[in-house]
């Protein structure tokens, strides 16, 4: 019998430990999981019709304080402007449910990037949670930057202040911008990895 219960206590580990693997989504140095959403406009966007491009996926919940921080003191919209000048794929993500924290239709959204003036490529729709699912992003924000060559090269926050008060962005290592410069130089990324922070991505259950 404690053979049995063991034996059951080994399994159950097991299949615990298998979940948290698969819950980690994607890893740095991994291909990049394709997938296609629609924009605020309806436009389809496939994240392959991309590859040969630097793209930035950024999770977001416009009522998120986390959020509000970057883009109320327009610190996100400034470093969208910064990379998309420069060829860079921006692609914010809405991940929210319906009745969630943050869900937006397609004119909620529209009106979201005119009042915040955002500067991304475009503003994603993914209320069934499909793409926020596949790469494992917990949070809001959650960065990640692919290369050209579809690989992903930076997963986690957006800096180093885990704090929704924007008095600390003065002084914030922006982990996206340091990838982001060290990769378009041709320079390996110095820090590829970081835990990311914000509210969690508000999933259909």
């Amino acid at each position: 019998m404690r053979r049995e219960i063991r034996c059951l206590a080994a399994f159950a580990w097991l299949m615990i430990s298998a979940g948290a693997v698969r819950a980690e989504g994607t890893i740095v140095g991994a291909s990049a999981p394709d997938f296609m959403l629609s924009d605020a406009a309806g436009t389809p966007h496939r994240l392959s019709e991309y590859r040969g491009k630097f793209v930035v996926l950024e999770w977001f919940n416009n009522e998120c304080p986390f959020v509000r921080k970057h883009y109320d003191s327009g610190n996100m919209q400034a470093l969208q402007a910064a990379y998309t000048g420069h060829g860079v794929i921006w692609l914010t993500i809405a991940s929210s449910a319906p009745g969630k924290q943050g869900y937006l239709t397609p004119s909620a959204a529209t009106q979201v990037i005119q009042q915040r003036q955002a500067k991304q490529t475009a503003l994603l729709l993914d209320p069934d949670g499909m793409a926020g699912r596949r790469y494992g992003a917990k949070t809001t924000p959650h960065v990640f930057v692919i290369n050209p060559e579809g690989m992903v090269i930076y997963a986690g926050a957006l800096d180093d202040q885990p704090s929704f008060d924007p008095a600390g962005l003065s002084t914030a290592t922006n982990y996206v911008r340091q990838a982001l410069d060290q990769a378009m130089a041709g320079k390996p990324v110095s820090v590829a990895s970081t835990r990311p922070y914000g509210c969690s991505v508000k999933y259909q259950q």
